[in-house]
């Protein structure tokens, strides 16, 4: 059985602008929402600690391997986008 080119990334480029969506896959989903409980585990770990520069650091670590997930998994090329492209009529 093939699969098709959308079940191959887990995070589709974004129509308009630049970056990528939500997941469409469940691994996707996953990462988001692990990324997500951390994030939250994060902030009452460290405002019990009183740390906000450790806070800072902790979320710029956890967003960087976001962020490589993403680029590793998600949909290329990527670059900016306006949407689907309109094809150019024909010159006389």
């Amino acid at each position: 059985m093939a699969m098709n080119d959308k079940a191959t990334f887990w995070f589709p480029a974004k129509r308009y602008g630049w970056g990528w969506g939500l997941p469409v896959r469940w691994q996707g989903w996953v990462v988001f929402a692990l990324y997500a409980a951390l994030a939250y585990a994060g902030v009452y770990y460290f405002k019990a600690q009183r740390d906000v520069s450790g806070l800072l650091v902790y979320l710029a670590i956890l967003t960087a391997a976001l962020i490589v997930v993403v680029v590793a998994k998600g949909e290329r090329p990527v670059g900016w986008r306006w949407g689907k492209q309109m094809k150019s009529a024909p010159r006389d």
